[in-house]
C-alpha cells in the first residue's frame, strides 16, 4: 500500500502557481464566518475543509488559504449576515492589472464570488489538521 501524501504546503507567486492552488482547493467548503479580512494587515484568510484529490481517496482535511497584499475585497451573492452558511469553492482566477497586481476571483458554487484586489500574487495554502474520511466524493456533471 503506498504511503499517504504529506500535508500540502503551497506558495503561489504568479498566475501559474495559482492554477495549482485552485486545483488543490476545488470543491473545498467553508463557512462564511471562516472568511476573515484584516484590512490593516492587508490579509485575507479562509479556512476550508478541503477534499484531498491528491490522496486518491475519500478524505477531507482542514486547510487555510492566506492572501497577502490585499487592497480590497468585494463579495457578490455571499450572505455575510449568515456566518454559518456554507460556500463551495469552484476555482481561483487572476486578472492582471497594474503589474504585478491584479484581481483574484474566488468563484463559488451557486454563482457567488469574492473579488480580491492585490498588490501582487502572494498566496499560501497549508493543511492544518489530520485528514478524516468522508462518505461522499465531489461529483461534477459533464
Amino acid at each position: 500500500m503506498p504511503a499517504a501524501p504529506s500535508p500540502l504546503r503551497l506558495l503561489a507567486q504568479d498566475q501559474e502557481d495559482l492554477a495549482v492552488l485552485s486545483a488543490a482547493l476545488q470543491d473545498a467548503v467553508a463557512k462564511v464566518g471562516d472568511i476573515v479580512f484584516e484590512a490593516k494587515a492587508r490579509r485575507l484568510t479562509i479556512s476550508f475543509n478541503r477534499f484531498r484529490w491528491e490522496a486518491g481517496g475519500r478524505q477531507r482535511v482542514r486547510s487555510a488559504l492566506q492572501l497577502g497584499g490585499v487592497l480590497k475585497v468585494q463579495a457578490r451573492k455571499i450572505r455575510r449576515d449568515r456566518r454559518d452558511a456554507i460556500v463551495e469553492l469552484l476555482a481561483i482566477g487572476f486578472e492582471p492589472e497594474d503589474a504585478p497586481g491584479g484581481i483574484l476571483t474566488l468563484s463559488f458554487a451557486g454563482g457567488g464570488d469574492l473579488r480580491v484586489g492585490v498588490e501582487c500574487v502572494d498566496a499560501v495554502l497549508a493543511d492544518i489538521s489530520e485528514p478524516w474520511p468522508t462518505p461522499r466524493a465531489p461529483a461534477h456533471e459533464a
